[in-house]
């Protein structure tokens, strides 16, 4: 083995012996060519780490050991639940397309839009549902008890964390601030460091408007110190007039590729700092198991429910009905969790307050 601190290598001679559980007792000796050469004790201390580096056998040798090498852990998130209702009287529904437009949108006679409600209680729903799994915070204790319980039935409500939440519990980050390329390079290195190989890694860069922004004037000066004049930064159209500029998409460095998406929903979170995340979108090499993966029952992601009263879905409809009163309710709900498998695999770069 190979002591971390002082670099010492140490050769096994014995089989080890288990004094408990949790103890075990090996001897060995120092590997070294000089007679003269002492162990560093301030580098063996416990809870000082070494590490497995090689084995060597002599001749009429009898066996051999098989290294085992591991490092599985545990993380545990749960399925929420999430829905979204709109009732509509009979009449309103009947007349809805009056409601939304109204006129031929002169300046005299204008035109008024609203949302129909099936888009409301779909756009309620989806909204709820993609912020529970990008920011909803669990509310489990340790036991996998719920701390949250509805206050007039005492049923528990069950929440999971979201893939953010999940990734800055392990993430390295970097507050810049200003961003460079520099400042890019240093977290696409940590991100190497930790993929399974050092190039050709693909990674995905999740940022706000306001990063996203800065990306493309740091990747523009970054292209000017290479004094470079490509087309691609200019054209000419047919009419004499000249369109300036582009858009940067993705940034190559020591053989791996950073792909830049913007998403509107980190404004919400972050509306005054630059704000963004990496990640290793890679499966798993052995196993196949996605980064990242939706976690609901069969069948259960997505529900479309109806309670119909008198006149039915549209307000004007005949036949049985399970309610007496005028009107309809719409229920969309569902089920849904996610798991982050490895959020080590990720970096989160973020602008001061």
């Amino acid at each position: 083995m190979i002591i971390e601190r002082s670099r010492q290598q140490v050769i096994f001679l014995s089989r080890p012996i288990r004094r408990s559980d949790r103890d075990w007792e090996i001897v060995g000796k120092l590997q070294d060519s000089n007679y003269d050469a002492v162990l560093d004790l301030d580098a063996c201390q416990p809870g000082m780490k070494t590490r497995f580096l090689t084995n060597y056998q002599p001749e009429l040798h009898e066996e051999g050991y098989v290294k085992y090498q591991s490092n599985t852990e545990t993380h545990r998130t749960f399925i929420s639940t999430h829905r979204a209702d709109v009732d509509f009287s009979a009449k309103y529904k009947a007349m809805e397309d009056v409601f939304i437009t109204i006129g031929e949108g002169k300046e005299s006679d204008p035109v008024y839009k609203m949302n129909p409600a099936e888009k409301d209680c779909l756009d309620s729903y989806m909204l709820a549902r993609g912020n529970a799994l990008l920011w909803g915070k669990s509310n489990m204790d340790a036991n996998g008890k719920p701390k949250i319980f509805d206050p007039e039935t005492g049923i528990p409500i069950i929440s999971g964390d979201g893939i953010i939440p999940q990734v800055e519990r392990f993430a390295g980050k970097y507050v810049f601030s200003k961003l460079t390329a520099k400042v890019l390079n240093t977290a696409i290195y940590a991100m190497i460091a930790k993929a399974e190989k050092p190039t050709g890694n693909k990674f995905t860069f999740i940022c706000n408007t306001r990063l996203w922004t800065e990306i493309q004037d740091t990747l523009s000066q970054w292209i000017l110190s290479w004094k470079t004049v490509g087309t691609f930064m200019f054209s000419q159209a047919e009419n004499d007039y000249v369109k300036v500029g582009t858009t940067f998409n993705s940034y190559e460095f020591a053989g791996n590729t950073v792909t830049f998406k913007v998403d509107r929903a980190l404004d919400v979170e972050y509306p005054t700092q630059k704000y963004g995340v990496f990640l290793d979108l890679t499966a798993d090499s052995t196993s196949g198991t996605p980064a990242m993966a939706l976690f609901t029952f069969k069948g259960g992601e997505f529900m479309h429910n109806w309670l119909q009263g008198v006149g039915g879905r549209t307000g004007l409809e005949s036949g049985p009905v399970a309610s007496p009163v005028a009107g309809t309710k719409l229920i969309n709900w569902g089920y849904a969790g996610v798991g982050v498998f490895n959020p080590y695999r990720s970096y989160i770069l973020m602008s001061e307050d």
